[in-house]
């Protein structure tokens, strides 16, 4: 019988037991369930709603049940519909009338409330451990190509010069947000909504600051029905997790230009690429091609977590249990996303000599001969406009800037002399950018340090 089946008198339709059952998919949920129910059943016994010897006989049948599912001893039953009730169900078999007890002051709603809260923050920790490898990853490769010069693009054209430490240390920065806004989300999410009920909290009077402490959260929540029916921490947890992958989508873009035979900027290793079953010359770069993909994946699960609430009144309703799906979809898909990015990049061969002579073509030094007129006391608009015709006369003779004769270039101004050619020179470009921020290689040494010491700080959170 089912453990709410009291009103009814007739047996829930087959087909509505497996339309129903979340038992396939909150399983994983099965260590949160009993350490919440231990400290739930240690905390009635202490206020006396139940015995001590009643809450004893309770928190040591749920240890054993949690060293069963552990060992691989326990097989879940669609009809007990989801991990509490099947848990439950097995303690009271194994326990007697006693383990009907367990139940008393709480609600299913506010027991999968509580937790997903605690399994998020669980996987937050591991999801930042991961992200952590990464920024390292990104500083020791920055560490080892500070005077990399290679071209920096807008609108995929040859722009300004810049090195690839400084292209690396862009991504850095992402991802430092993304860390910075899954300690955000952990900090919102480590509320404890146990003791809410199904809405309107409980008669019995139960210690909800000794559960909150045992459990280790920070506060409890301030407000029955937003306590069962809240998953904001949830949709948060998905729009962070979007932007991490945005981020990874991003650059596995770009490493699947770099990678090309057009760029060469960079060769991936063989361990993280792989072939045409028909074309015997192909070395593919699969694993960030799959990793963009999986980009609209986890667009997709926060999607659907707005579509699935913006609609609900309080307090819980049955759409809330498509929320873990889409929470364990994108936490699963990150985290795997994330594993295997940091050796991609930390085994992949480095160009220079490619990526410096890409720095040469494009007129990417047009900006600073603009700004050797301007510093000269040729009102920038003006300098503009010279070098504009400048770079339009050598596409009309096939020359660079650099090619050009001083005469030519004082046909246009005056104002040009010999040490024009120093000033446009491409290693002379990045290194006068030497500005908080920049891709000077002292600019990008300091952003390094100071990479290293939040790092440092995130590891001591």
């Amino acid at each position: 019988m089912k453990l709410w089946g009291g009103r009814f008198a007739k047996k829930t339709d087959k087909l509505v037991e497996d339309f129903h059952s979340s038992i396939s998919f909150d399983q994983r949920l099965y260590r949160q369930d009993i350490f919440g129910s231990i400290a739930h059943a240690t905390m009635l016994g202490q206020q006396g709603i139940i015995t001590k010897e009643e809450a004893n006989t309770l928190v040591n049948g749920l240890k054993e049940i949690l060293n069963d599912i552990k060992e691989g001893r326990v097989e879940f039953e669609v009809d007990a519909e989801d991990i509490h009730m099947n848990v439950e169900k097995i303690l009271t078999e194994r326990v007697g009338d006693v383990g009907k007890k367990l139940h008393t002051a709480r609600s299913r709603n506010d027991q999968v409330a509580l937790d997903l809260r605690m399994y998020l923050k669980e996987e937050i920790k591991e999801t930042l451990e991961l992200l952590l490898v990464l920024e390292e990853t990104l500083l020791k490769l920055a560490a080892r190509h500070t005077e990399t010069v290679m071209p920096g693009y807008t609108h995929l054209q040859k722009a300004q010069p810049v090195t690839f430490a400084h292209h690396l240390m862009a991504y850095f920065h992402m991802f430092a947000r993304d860390v910075d806004r899954l300690r955000d989300c952990y900090r919102r999410m480590d509320v404890m909504p146990l003791g809410s009920g199904a809405l309107a909290g409980t008669t019995f009077p139960i210690d909800r600051e000794f559960v909150r402490e045992g459990l280790g959260f920070a506060k409890v929540s301030d407000n029955s029905l937003d306590g069962v029916s809240d998953r904001d921490f949830t949709v948060e947890f998905c729009a962070a997790a979007s932007l991490i992958m945005m981020h990874l989508s991003r650059f596995s873009e770009e490493i699947v230009l770099w990678s090309s035979h057009e760029f060469k900027f960079i060769i991936l290793d063989d361990g993280f690429s792989t072939g045409s079953s028909i074309m015997p010359q192909k070395k593919n770069p699969d694993v960030a091609e799959l990793v963009r993909g999986k980009t609209g994946r986890v667009y997709g699960d926060l999607i659907a977590l707005l579509t699935m609430l913006k609609g609900i009144p309080l307090a819980y309703n049955k759409d809330m249990q498509e929320d873990k799906e889409a929470v364990f979809d994108a936490l699963d898909t990150v985290k795997k996303c994330l594993l295997v990015f940091s050796p991609m990049l930390a085994t992949m061969k480095v160009n220079k000599d490619v990526m410096r002579a890409g720095a040469k073509g494009g007129f990417i030094n047009a900006t600073d001969a603009a700004d050797y007129l301007a510093a000269r006391g040729v009102p920038f608009r003006e300098a503009h406009a010279v070098v504009g015709k400048l770079v339009l006369y050598c596409e009309q003779h096939g020359k660079t800037l650099e090619d050009l004769e001083l005469e030519e270039l004082q046909q246009l101004s005056p104002v040009f002399q010999k040490d024009v050619f120093q000033f446009i020179s491409i290693d002379h470009c990045v290194k006068l950018r030497n500005v908080p921020g920049g891709p000077a290689p002292c600019a990008v040494v300091v952003a390094i340090k100071q990479g290293e010491k939040f790092l440092d700080e995130i590891k001591e959170w």
